[in-house]
């Protein structure tokens, strides 16, 4: 290509499209997030009350959502745990989720790392907004939505013992249960449990019925781990 062919398609790319992935020599396919947004909570859940496919397919719901609004290229994960079995060990939701900061989509941060998640952080009803920058309804709002799935005890582990607090770790839509927190959250709450955004009380079943029954749509946290 002659120089001043390559000088005009650089001039074209810098005053028409500078969002263009494409100029410029980017690659084709590569992942890019046009988004701020490291943490959000899901709009919707997979249908199936606490069913989700396992921890594969809870983190795949937060992927597809990520990408439904520019924010694909990070690797997202449900801040989930589960339990142990004779075939695997437990895991912790806190360990799955990456090291922070995370931020919503308006960019306001709701923790800078792992220790201050769980400690002082920032989430609650006006901070805890999903994918597209939209508030979830809480207490006083119809529906109440606000048990939001995790199956972790308030330090982000998991659950030891035989009680179930994961849904059979995450494929029951039937009996069992699931351990929500609160993503409303306010200085009006008085008792520790109620204002626990990832550990609050468990759920009375598993299916989308029993969900709703204690104010909550099987919603999920997503992190952006990387």
């Amino acid at each position: 290509m002659r120089l001043t062919n390559r000088l005009a398609l650089l001039a074209s790319c810098t005053v028409l499209l500078p969002a263009v992935v494409g100029c410029a020599g980017s690659m084709p396919g590569s992942a890019t997030s046009a988004s701020p947004m490291t943490f959000f909570v899901t709009s919707a859940g997979s249908g199936k009350g606490a069913d989700l496919g396992g921890l594969g397919g809870a983190d795949q719901i937060c992927q597809n959502l990520a990408a439904s609004v520019g924010a694909g290229g990070h690797t997202w994960r449900a801040y989930l745990s589960t339990s142990a079995n004779g075939m695997a060990a437990a895991v912790n939701a806190r360990d799955r989720i990456g090291r922070g900061p995370w931020q919503n989509a308006k960019g306001v941060v709701i923790a800078k790392d792992v220790e201050t998640l769980h400690g002082v952080n920032n989430l609650n009803k006006d901070t805890a907004l999903t994918e597209k920058g939209n508030r979830i309804n809480g207490r006083g709002d119809q529906p109440n939505l606000h048990d939001i799935l995790t199956g972790s005890q308030p330090d982000g582990r998991a659950f030891g013992g035989d009680k179930d607090m994961t849904c059979s770790n995450w494929t029951s839509s039937g009996t069992g249960s699931a351990v929500v927190g609160h993503h409303d959250r306010t200085g009006l709450d008085q008792s520790p449990p109620a204002m626990s955004w990832n550990s609050s009380h468990p759920s009375r079943g598993c299916g989308q019925e029993a969900l709703a029954a204690t104010g909550g749509g099987g919603l999920l946290y997503c992190f952006a781990a990387k």
